[in-house]
């Protein structure tokens, strides 16, 4: 048994989170329901940030918010002096009801619409990450007519592609992505921007992919973009003030997975832009990078109870649950893996191979296959680790099941900071065909 953060196994032999009974949580709230550590929070977000602290490197750490946005997530960001990654007018909206600093917001996206260019310029947000030729001349248009002058980095593809599921690889050439680095394109688009007087071009961003448990794809990934530097100065003498290069630092979701500490992600990453920088003797630049799945991943647990089973003679044993890929979708779209323990019998020997299987009435409704339990009855609870990334941000409606709570667990202490949704919630922006429809 792995355990994270503050959870440990209790006297009366249930998992314990935030120093809260999990058997009393899921009392309190029902499941399904997604807990998370904020100690543990907190703790990697300082990981990030007091290493460059540390080494005396001027940098900012970014939130990632995809892998996990609310208002509460969003303000636990700024309590921990984090700037904000966005990629939809729906994560600004939210950033911004958050009251957080729009100046600490970097806007991503690949095929960011002219309504959510208008909205960052109109809150003022630190940096656009501009993704392709169309957003560039788009942007362009919209600080002409609204006479507003913005900030900049151009997403660039640097051909290295991260060990690590090819649905969440982006660093390579052939992908959805940023400007390639090699073929012209990055160029044309810095040259694009230097022209502008609305636009102040910073620095490049490139993003390697997700799950990364070494940091070979970082150093592959800045040599090649300082490379390209280098002839940017010496032709255009272009020197970039801030150097992105995203984040995917990867946790440890089973016994398969063996991520480094956040320190070294930092350590390693600062050594080689320095060396870049020196070699080249340009100055050095500001480094920016963007934690998400690494910073919350293994600080939600999801609970859920056990409902009904069945056996397959010869093959194997079901155990369902009451949620499933409406709460965690991630297995069935790129067959990711996860360790689960029954909470309120934390203590038992395994004495059964089960598959836990979601309620949706759909076969690939599986969220994890073959895992050793103790016999399992109706009513137990299923805690499942390292929900936190990608569970509730990926939560859906399929079978008009609602999306479970949100809670905060910390020092004892649990704050609900999104409720269950209901049924009536469900049905919320229907028409029935025998209203008339005012538009």
């Amino acid at each position: 048994m792995h355990l994270n953060g503050t959870s440990k196994v209790n006297d009366k032999g249930h998992l314990e989170i935030g120093g809260l009974d999990t058997v009393e949580l899921a009392e309190q709230f029902g499941t399904p329901l997604y807990v998370y550590d904020v100690s543990l929070i907190r703790e990697r977000a300082r990981g990030f940030k007091q290493t460059f602290e540390k080494l005396g490197v001027t940098a900012q750490v970014a939130y990632a918010s995809k892998a996990f946005s609310t208002i509460a997530m969003v303000q636990l960001a700024d309590e921990e002096g984090l700037s904000l990654d966005v990629v939809s007018g729906g994560e600004l909206y939210t950033a911004l009801a958050a009251e957080f600093p729009p100046e600490r917001i970097h806007f991503h996206g690949n095929n960011k619409s002219k309504e959510e260019l208008e909205m960052a310029l109109k809150h003022g947000v630190g940096c656009i990450v501009v993704d392709n030729f169309f957003e560039l001349e788009l942007l362009q248009s919209i600080c002409e007519v609204t006479e507003t002058n913005t900030k900049i980095l151009l997403r660039v593809t640097p051909g290295v592609e991260a060990h690590t599921h090819e649905y969440i690889t982006t660093g390579q050439a052939d992908s959805k992505f940023g400007f390639d680095l090699q073929n012209g394109q990055a160029e044309k688009a810095m040259k694009m921007a230097l022209k502008s007087s609305k636009i102040e071009l910073l620095g490049l961003h490139c993003h390697i992919g997700s799950q990364i448990f070494e940091t070979a794809g970082f150093i592959v990934a800045a040599k090649k973009i300082f490379e390209k530097l280098n002839e940017w100065k010496e032709s255009y003498a272009f020197e970039s003030k801030v150097l992105n290069l995203g984040g995917g630092f990867g946790i440890r979701y089973t016994n398969e997975d063996h991520p480094l500490p956040a320190g070294r992600y930092v350590e390693e990453i600062i050594e080689e832009v320095q060396r870049q920088a020196d070699h080249f003797a340009m100055n050095m630049p500001e480094i920016w990078i963007e934690p998400g799945r690494s910073l919350v991943g293994d600080a939600g647990t999801t609970l859920y109870t056990i409902g009904s089973s069945k056996e397959v003679p010869n093959v194997r044993k079901y155990i369902a649950v009451d949620g499933g890929m409406s709460d965690n979708i991630r297995p069935a779209l790129y067959q990711a893996k996860y360790e689960a323990i029954l909470a309120n019998r934390a203590l038992e020997k395994a004495e059964e191979t089960v598959s836990v299987a979601g309620k949706c009435c759909e076969s690939g409704d599986m969220l994890i296959w073959d895992i050793p339990l103790p016999n399992s009855d109706h009513n137990d609870l299923l805690a499942v680790f390292c929900t936190g990334a990608y569970g509730y941000a990926m939560a859906n409606n399929y079978n008009r099941i609602p999306r479970p709570p949100v809670v905060f667990v910390e020092n004892g202490e649990a704050k609900l900071v999104v409720r269950r949704e209901t049924f009536e919630d469900l049905i919320r922006l229907d028409f029935s065909i025998k209203e008339k429809i005012n538009n």
